[in-house]
Formats: structure tokens, C-alpha cells, sequence
């Protein structure tokens, strides 16, 4: 299992503007759609991964906790579905039915919205403040498949409580570490 990690995305940076189709509505989104009156959250999984599977559980209980409190949530999966038949839509949309994703899961087929963010790994995680300028990016939290450090969410979690205070985000943030993204 390839060990990746973030390219963090200076902060600072204004979210870069998408438009991608959901695999569970079957409708496209943007990003003026998805984000929070308070911030939105972009996370780059997809369904294979093994750092991804790890925190499918830990993804959805942050997503419930936060969406109430302003915050927007969204999925995108860039894999390259030749080579990795897996993340295909039909199965994007399977798993999010499955895990009960409380956010939409985009497909981005072209990988432009991937390189645009600057994406490198599953999961990499991305949180922008209500002007869509980036706060934090990095790991969900310390926890990897095998080390023995339960999921908790923490990193993500104290960043968004940071946010939602009104207060700057702690530095420093460390980057996701996963599988890379697989690229065409």
C-alpha cells in the first residue's frame, strides 16, 4: 500500500470552482451548491483505498456533527476507472448508498478538478471559510490502517471548531498520507 502524501495547498487559496456530477443524484453539482453558509469541507476519497476505507466511519460522523452547524460537505473521487474499475460512478454510488454518506460524491472524470485543488492522495481533505478561501488542509487525523491509533477525526474536527470560533486555525497542519491518486 503506496504511502502519499498531501501537497498542501497553500492557505489562503480561493476554492477552485467545479462543476461535477453526483453519483447518488445522478444530477451535476458546483461548488456555489455544495458550499456552507460557514464553510465547506472538500475531501478527495474514493472507494478502494485502504486509508479511505479506514475512515469511511469517522467521514460520515464529521459530516453528521458539522453539516447542522453550517457547514458543506463533498466527495470527489478522480480515479482513473480504466485501470481501477472500482471507482467507477455506478460503485461510487453503491458504496455512498451503503456507508450512508451524508454528502454529495463527485465524480471527476476529466481529473481537472483534482489537479486544480492540487490533490495528491485519498483522502486529502480540504476546509475553506465562508468566502471559500483555505483554512486548512491535511490529515483527517493520525490514525492509518494497522498503527493501532483510533479514528477520531480529531485534526479535521479541530479545525472546523476553530472555524466555527472564529478563531485562525492552529498550525501546523500535517498532510494526509494515502494512496495516490490514480492519475490517467
Amino acid at each position: 500500500m503506496a504511502r502519499t502524501p498531501s501537497n498542501m495547498l497553500p492557505l489562503g487559496t480561493q476554492a477552485p470552482d467545479f462543476e461535477l456530477f453526483d453519483t447518488v443524484s445522478g444530477t451535476h453539482l458546483s461548488l456555489n451548491e455544495i458550499k456552507g453558509p460557514k464553510g465547506t469541507v472538500i475531501m478527495f476519497i474514493c472507494n478502494h483505498c485502504p486509508f479511505v476505507i479506514h475512515v469511511n466511519e469517522q467521514l460520515v460522523a464529521v459530516a453528521n456533527s458539522y453539516k447542522q452547524l453550517g457547514i458543506g460537505f463533498a466527495a470527489i473521487s478522480s480515479n482513473d476507472v480504466v485501470n481501477y474499475p472500482q471507482d467507477s460512478p455506478d460503485l461510487m454510488k453503491e458504496t455512498a448508498l451503503r456507508l450512508g454518506y451524508p454528502f454529495p460524491y463527485l465524480y471527476d472524470e476529466t481529473q481537472e478538478v483534482a489537479r486544480s485543488y492540487d490533490a495528491a492522495c485519498t483522502p486529502d481533505f480540504y476546509l475553506f471559510d465562508s468566502s471559500l478561501s483555505l483554512v486548512y488542509r491535511g490529515q483527517l487525523d493520525y490514525s492509518r490502517p494497522g498503527n493501532g491509533i483510533p479514528v477520531s477525526g480529531s485534526d479535521l474536527r479541530t479545525a472546523l471548531d476553530h472555524l466555527l470560533g472564529g478563531e485562525k486555525v492552529p498550525e501546523p497542519q500535517k498532510p494526509s498520507i494515502g494512496c495516490n491518486i490514480k492519475w490517467k
